[in-house]
């Protein structure tokens, strides 16, 4: 039986497992080879036709045409009471036999009201929790290129772990229940292939804090549904460690003497600081919580950067900031609406019809409506995630080059937007203002000063983010070299190693 970690991230997941010695990546997406990672984003799709409609959609419209055929009744009565001949009230007492014959064949009124609800029904009026049950998983590149090419066929959810503790409607906890148990048995399977043996146990990432506003309550809810997921996904054990304390575990084996260690992770969803006691003579130990001086995190992720970017370079070219004939600016809400990818309400809204005539109309009454036609493409053709999409790979681009040309041809032919690290700069600031708000808040609850720096996840290379921390707050620590992408899953497979010992003395 083998254990292994599971960094599950905003924007991408990674399995290792750990034998004691060295580390085994799990290869968890085919169509990436030199990749370690696989995207966390899941598209679900159907093939052929959509599913059956719901039941209760059924119901409510077999009642419909059940009152429309008992109106259609009355009328019949009234055309017999005023029926001149005895020819024409026959054909009255007929058409109402009919009619009741109708209104009685429950089963008749069922494939009918079946009939005209699947007649217009898209794959966005179909309930999350049922295109769950229904519909066909696309893992990684291969969900995100169909999603790419076939965006009607199914829907992309770009970050599932953003969803966990956020006050979900009924069906979504089910439903995200059934994401997570898919992506996670995905997982478990590609690492029983690449091991050659059962995996049974793991250690899973989790965020200090799930979501925002929820608090504790958020959090309890997060781990209650990975829980779940894990036990559907055929893992038998299952643990949880909060991500920069993974990180924390993954480099106190370079460390020659104990040490003190602030551990500040900056991921796609969330930023997670901690200050541990780290030891190589604790490397065995397994329950390590009293070892850590403090830990405080926030949603606020490498994601947040690639919505300000967007709203900061991207949407005046798309008419942000264009004044009305009376003089009031369009909607701001339009183009942070058009970012929504974390959050499924919102983004259906700027996906409906009533959405789009909304643009429509605001574009009626624009000097420049060619502006606001690219934002109104961006709605009909669901490119949202695309469109975030493009502005992570800008803001990576604008880590090595001083300035670049954002290619966005699938809005527009020839359609191109320049971006220089300037903008970045300028986009990231309210970012790292709540960054370094958390370090502060991490070291004045610390009860022993650091004396080591890492720095650790992906938004950790860039160099913006870098100065920020490093240069200009935390001078006065020396830095832990090590891997920004890989640390805290790492730290996971060391930590389900320990684990694995454990369970197996008992």
């Amino acid at each position: 039986m083998a254990a292994i970690g599971i960094d599950y991230g905003t924007s991408n997941s990674e399995a290792i497992y750990f034998d004691g010695q060295q580390h085994h990546v799990i290869k968890l997406d085919p169509s990436q080879v030199s990749a370690n990672k696989i995207r966390s984003s899941v598209f679900i799709y159907y093939d052929g036709e959509l599913p059956r409609p719901e039941n209760s959609l059924i119901e409510a419209k077999v009642v419909q045409l059940k009152g429309m055929i008992s109106q259609q009744i009355d009328k019949a009565k009234d055309g017999y009471y005023e029926a001149l001949t005895p020819e024409r009230q026959q054909q009255c007492s007929d058409k109402i036999d009919q009619l009741r014959a109708e209104l009685h064949n429950t089963s008749a009124l069922q494939l009918r009201a079946i009939e005209i609800l699947s007649e217009d029904m898209t794959v966005q009026d179909i309930p999350l929790h049922r295109l769950v049950e229904t519909g066909q998983f696309a893992f990684g590149e291969e969900g995100f290129k169909r999603y790419l090419h076939t965006p009607e066929k199914g829907r992309l959810i770009y970050s599932p772990k953003n969803f966990l503790g956020a006050n979900l409607i009924a069906g979504q906890h089910r439903a995200f229940v059934g994401i997570l148990a898919k992506q996670l048995a995905f997982f478990r399977q590609s690492a029983e292939q690449q091991l050659q043996q059962q995996v049974d146990t793991a250690v899973i990432g989790r965020p200090v804090k799930f979501h925002g506003s929820r608090g504790e309550e958020g959090n309890q809810q997060a781990i209650e549904i990975m829980s779940e997921a894990a036990q559907q996904a055929g893992f038998k054990h299952v643990e949880f460690l909060e991500e920069p304390i993974a990180a924390a575990y993954k480099v106190e084996s370079s460390l020659a003497t104990p040490t003190n260690v602030l551990v500040i992770d900056i991921g796609g969803g969330t930023t997670d600081i901690c200050c541990i006691k780290l030891s190589p003579e604790k490397l065995t130990s397994h329950d390590r919580q009293q070892d850590v001086l403090s830990v405080t995190g926030a949603r606020l992720g490498g994601m947040e950067c690639d919505k300000n970017l967007i709203v900061k370079s991207i949407a005046p070219t798309m008419g942000q900031g264009l004044l009305t004939q009376s003089g009031l600016p369009v909607p701001p809400a339009f183009f942070t609406d058009m970012c929504a990818v974390d959050d499924i309400p919102r983004l259906n809204r700027f996906f409906s019809e009533e959405y789009g005539l909304e643009i429509m109309q605001t574009k009626s009454i624009v000097n420049e409506p060619q502006l606001l036609e690219r934002l109104l493409l961006v709605q009909e053709k669901k490119l949202s995630a695309r469109l975030v999409n493009s502005s992570r790979l800008a803001k990576e681009l604008l880590s090595s080059k001083p300035d670049i040309v954002l290619p966005l041809h699938y809005v527009e032919a020839d359609y191109g937007v320049r971006i220089s690290t300037d903008d970045l700069f300028q986009s990231m600031q309210s970012w790292l203002t709540k960054v370094k708000r958390l370090v502060t808040e991490c070291l004045d609850k610390t009860s022993e000063p650091p004396q080591m720096l890492f720095i650790t996840g992906g938004m950790s290379l860039s160099p913006i983010v870098q100065h920020a921390l490093q240069e200009n707050m935390l001078p006065h620590l020396p830095l832990i070299e090590g891997d920004a992408f890989n640390s805290v899953c790492e730290g996971l497979a060391i930590q389900a190693a320990k684990l694995a010992k454990k369970l197996n003395n008992n």
